[in-house]
This record gives C-alpha cells, sequence and structure tokens, in this order.
C-alpha cells in the first residue's frame, strides 16, 4: 500500500515536471517570437527559467512546434507549481502577481537593451512605429495584463456639452481577507519612495507594492532635465503612458511646466500630455512624485469646440478660446513655441491672483496665521497637424465651505453615490474612470427598472441595505422609467442616466458654470487680464 503511494507520487511528480518544462518551452518560444528578446538570447533566457524553478534540464522530450500568442497558459502551471515548491507561501493574486512579474522579468532585455532598441527605432522608422513596439512589448511582457484590462466596462454617453467616456475599472483583483490580513501585519518600508520613482525598475516587489522586474521605462530629456516615460499598467485609454520626473520632487505647476509639456509632444507628436493639477482636492492621487500622463487617444474634450475667441495685444499669433465645456477651458493656441509658453505663463499667473466673489472663487484665504492658496491649472498639451502648438488651460479652484466641506468645485454630495474621487485630469477630458464596485451596483438597479430585482425599491431606504446610498437616485429613476423596461432598456437607461450623473460631475468641478453668469464671469477673468474679443 506505502509503496504503491510512493510510486504513484513519483509517477505525479513527473507528470508535474514535464509539464513546468513544457510551460517553460512554451514561454522560451513566446518570447522570441514577441521579440521580447534575441535569438542569440535563447539558451540564456531558457536557464534562467530553468533555475528560477530549480530543474537541472529543459527535459529531452520537449517540442513546442508553434509560439502561443499568449503566455497566460504556460504562466498558470508555472504559477501553480511556484506555489507547490513554496516560491510563493500561497496561491493569492498578491504572491501570484509577484512571481508573474519576477518570470516575465527573465524574458526581457536589460532597460538599456530596451531603451536602445527604441531609439534605433524611432531614427529608422520613426517614433510612432518606436512607441507601438514599446506598447506591445509592455503588453507581451504582461506588465499590461490585458486579459484584465478587457474585463473594464466602457460606453459613451452623448451629453449636452457633447460625448462623453465612461469606464468602470474591473481591472484591479479585489483583495480576499487573507490578503487584506497580510498587509496590515506589514512593517512599514520606504523604498522605493513611491510607486512613480525609476528605482521601480526591476524591483521584486512585496504585498504591499507590486513587483515590476518587468517593467521598463525610457529616458527623456524635458526642459533639460532628466525624466523617464513608462506605459500605465491600467490603461485607462490607448497607450496610457506616464511620464514621471528622475526625482522624487512634488506635483508642481509652475511655467516650466508648460516647457516640460510642450518639449513632450514635439518628441512624440501622436500623442497628448497633460499634468493634473499641484493642489488637493484638485489634483489626482499621487500629489508626491512631479509626473505627466499622456497617450494616443482623443478625448472628448479636444474635440470640444470654442464658444468665445480673444486675442492678446502682448502675445501676437496665439489666439484664445472659451471651450464649450462643463470644466472652465481656456485653449490657447499659436504656431510660435515661446509666444504661447509667455502667454500661458501669465495666463497662470493672473489665474493664481484672481478672486471672483461672485463666482465664489477667492485665490487665497488665511488660515492659522498662513495664506492657503485655492486657484490652479490643469493644464493639457497637443502638437496639431499643421504644427501649431495647443495648450489647454483648465481653471481649478480648491475651496471649501460649510455646504460643501469635499470642495465647492467638486462632485457635490449627491453625487458621491457614483463618483466622490477627485477630479484629475483623465475625467478633466471627459473619461469617467468608476469604481468597480459598481458593475454589480448598477446590474441590480436596472433590476427594478425591469420588474426584475425580487425586493420593492423601498428596501433601499432602510440604512443597512448594500444600495442605500442609490435610494434617492432609484426614485427618480423609477419615476422616470417606471419597472417594466426589458431588460436590455433597463441596462441602457442605467448606463445613460450614469453618463449624465458624469455630466454633472464635471459641471460640479467647473469654475465658471455653463450658464449666462458664468460664461460672463469667465468672460470677466480673460478680459481683466488683457485678452479682447475677437469677431
Amino acid at each position: 500500500m506505502h509503496s504503491n503511494t510512493a510510486s504513484q507520487t513519483a509517477v505525479g511528480s513527473q507528470e508535474t515536471l514535464a509539464l513546468v518544462q513544457r510551460a517553460i518551452e512554451e514561454l522560451v518560444q513566446f518570447g522570441l517570437s514577441k521579440r521580447l528578446f534575441e535569438p542569440l538570447d535563447t539558451v540564456f533566457t531558457r536557464n534562467a527559467l530553468l533555475d528560477l524553478f530549480g530543474l537541472q534540464e529543459p527535459g529531452g522530450t520537449v517540442d513546442v512546434p508553434q509560439a502561443p500568442d499568449s503566455p497566460l497558459a504556460a504562466l498558470d502551471v508555472l504559477l501553480a507549481y511556484g506555489e507547490q515548491i513554496k516560491l510563493i507561501p500561497d496561491g493569492t493574486t498578491t504572491w501570484r502577481d509577484l512571481l508573474d512579474a519576477r518570470i516575465m522579468g527573465l524574458l526581457l532585455g536589460r532597460p538599456s537593451a530596451v531603451a536602445a532598441d527604441f531609439q534605433r527605432l524611432a531614427k529608422h522608422e520613426g517614433v510612432p512605429a518606436a512607441t507601438d513596439r514599446f506598447y506591445q512589448l509592455n503588453i507581451d511582457s504582461n506588465y499590461i495584463r490585458m486579459d484584465r484590462i478587457r474585463n473594464n466596462l466602457y460606453w459613451q454617453y452623448d451629453s449636452e456639452s457633447g460625448r462623453l467616456e465612461i469606464t468602470v475599472n474591473l481591472s484591479k483583483p479585489e483583495k480576499d481577507p487573507r490578503e487584506i490580513a497580510l498587509l496590515k501585519s506589514l512593517p512599514q518600508s520606504s523604498y522605493p519612495l513611491c510607486l512613480l520613482c525609476p528605482e521601480n525598475v526591476g524591483y521584486a516587489g512585496r504585498p504591499d507594492h507590486p513587483a515590476r522586474q518587468n517593467l521598463r521605462t525610457l529616458p527623456l530629456r524635458l526642459n533639460g532635465e532628466d525624466w523617464f516615460f513608462q506605459y500605465s499598467p491600467y490603461v485607462y485609454y490607448n497607450e496610457h503612458c506616464i511620464v514621471f520626473r528622475s526625482e522624487h520632487l512634488p506635483m508642481s505647476i509652475s511655467p516650466t511646466t508648460f516647457v516640460r509639456l510642450l518639449d513632450f509632444v514635439e518628441q512624440f507628436p501622436h500623442y497628448f500630455v497633460g499634468s493634473n493639477a499641484d493642489l488637493p482636492i484638485v489634483g489626482g492621487s499621487i500629489l508626491s512624485h512631479d509626473h505627466f500622463q499622456g497617450g494616443r487617444h482623443t478625448f472628448p474634450m479636444e474635440t470640444a469646440p470654442g464658444e468665445a475667441t480673444y486675442r492678446h495685444l502682448s502675445y501676437d499669433g496665439v489666439s484664445a478660446s472659451i471651450v464649450r465645456w462643463p470644466m472652465s477651458v481656456a485653449r490657447l493656441r499659436s504656431a510660435s513655441k515661446q509666444t504661447l509658453l509667455a502667454a500661458a505663463e501669465q495666463m497662470l499667473a493672473d489665474w493664481r491672483g484672481y478672486s471672483d466673489p461672485t463666482a465664489d472663487v477667492l485665490a487665497t484665504t488665511e488660515r492659522d496665521g498662513g495664506t492657503i492658496p485655492h486657484n490652479t491649472i490643469t493644464p493639457i498639451a497637443r502638437l496639431k497637424d499643421d504644427g501649431s502648438y495647443e495648450l489647454d488651460l483648465v481653471l481649478r479652484n480648491n475651496r471649501t465651505n460649510e455646504a460643501h466641506p469635499d470642495g465647492i468645485f467638486h462632485p457635490h454630495q449627491e453625487l458621491h453615490h457614483i463618483k466622490r474621487e477627485n477630479i484629475g485630469l483623465i475625467e478633466v477630458m471627459g473619461l469617467a474612470v468608476l469604481p468597480g464596485r459598481l458593475k454589480g451596483e448598477l446590474d441590480k438597479l436596472a433590476g427594478y427598472l425591469s420588474g426584475t430585482a425580487g425586493e420593492p425599491a423601498s428596501q433601499l431606504r432602510e440604512a443597512e441595505h448594500p444600495l442605500a446610498h442609490h435610494a434617492d437616485w432609484l426614485e427618480e429613476l423609477i419615476a422616470k422609467y417606471g419597472t417594466a423596461l426589458t431588460a436590455e432598456a433597463a441596462a441602457e437607461a442605467i448606463r445613460d442616466e450614469t453618463g449624465e450623473k458624469f455630466h454633472r460631475v464635471l459641471a460640479d468641478a467647473g469654475v465658471f458654470k455653463m450658464t449666462v453668469a458664468g460664461r460672463a464671469a469667465f468672460d470677466r477673468f480673460l478680459t481683466s487680464t488683457g485678452w479682447q474679443h475677437t469677431e
């Protein structure tokens, strides 16, 4: 009996080893076919993978006639085996992701080789071809996990201000109780200082910090300074890139910000680039490390038309327009980079010092003997097809009051059930990034509109109901649509109404409202700082 069990274990073990050897060979062939490494590096890469999994040889009968198109099946085998041989303590997503990056990192060239490959391609085939290749490398290396990103919901909504884009972010896996407990027990670490520091490249990670062995970045010079370029692992839109400073310095909007942005679009003319604002409430989620976001996507704000146009005697050749958009956007455009930079610098200085109490705009307030600044800008840069430069300067103010403790120009309380986070660069341009919890909640709300919820809508009025925060909204929806829609019509109604909520979020965040009074206030700001109407 005992020897029989031992013999079965040995057979099982041999079968497992054969599977692991095959998975390694599949991964090697995948990497070779996707040009993650050069043919000369094939043996080196195979041996590195064998070493990681404690194997002495690749297995004599392993034959992979055709390279797989995805690494995921091979990775699944290797991750399970990694848990079995205690490379990771358990099979939670946290630990599997750490090992996944370690495995895929072995398939990639060193950062200098990847950067040299990019420069070579940019020189001979152009920058768009080089970014195409680099973006694909990030997908093939599983740094950008397209299998998860495909789970995100995406739809468009035609608002009265134009097309809006909505995405529900489902690509970030939920942590299970074991992972949450582990995170609470970990000691604090300050290396790397943050997720954007250059020290992340090649870092093995921890349960509370992602592994980055499969991250590659490109060095850049912006305004004569060292910056880096990488793609976002979450890709909220096509070729979503992050451009970050080599030093860990806080976000700051200044005249040199505009120089860096225009330097970037000169080097990457097929990309836009923008910066989050540098103040709490109106900034992004990372204020501690100066960075921009860009990519190859036409956002709704870019295609929004101008309403009123202006010129300035001091900035010949610069046109300004108020954009028809719920956020307050001054669009500056010029064929001259230097003149545009001078105009943008002046508008930033003018806005920083501007107050208009009738529009709730105060540049500063006093607190505890100090002066608190409130006005800043979210800037976006583009190089247009005709060679002219464009800067969208989105006016922001982060003041709070008793009625709006989270921010006067921030989503108001009645919208928090959909969006309460900061309205950062991506949202400003017309793409809502909504939390994953909303998928299930919106599906359930649609059930009330189609009469399939299985309980009366009044149940939501009970404080402990999981949808209680949507109770007022559901009441409005039922009054508008009733409870007898088809499942498809109910789902469409919920999508449209969510889109309208996002439209209201942007309207709340806009400093000068899209009303007669709001547009007059916007005009007052521009004309008071030397801009004159053009006919």
